[in-house]
């Protein structure tokens, strides 16, 4: 004779609602860290984008004999830059290549490039 045995597998309230917090509380704490790691990449590749303009503005100036503070043409800059073309902020900013000699910037504070 077999006794019938009633029982239900699962989980209760109070389990999943503590399942529930922990994964709240891990979201709380790894969200920040996601949004600065994204802003740090971004800074990262637009000091990235202006050491290239920087260098394609000298090795323009080399080629063309133009002296320190000289005014450049940027379409013949960007001749010099992988791609053919001005590289563009990841963060939305906007490059100024400024003269011969002069330190290119980014529209964006705090995405400067340091020699």
């Amino acid at each position: 004779m077999r006794i019938k045995t009633n029982r239900k597998s699962g989980f209760t309230l109070v389990e999943i609602m503590i399942v529930v917090a922990i994964i709240g509380l891990l979201a709380a704490i790894a969200i920040p860290n996601f949004v600065k790691a994204r802003t740090t990449a971004q800074k990262n590749a637009c000091v990235n984008n202006l050491r290239q303009i920087d260098g394609a503005k000298e090795q323009w100036a080399l080629e063309n004999r133009a002296s320190e503070g000289a005014p450049i043409v940027k379409a013949d800059v960007d001749s010099y830059i992988k791609g053919q073309r001005e590289p563009l902020c990841p963060a939305q900013g906007a490059y100024t290549y400024g003269n011969v000699g002069v330190t290119p910037v980014c529209s964006i504070a705090g995405h400067t490039l340091t020699n």
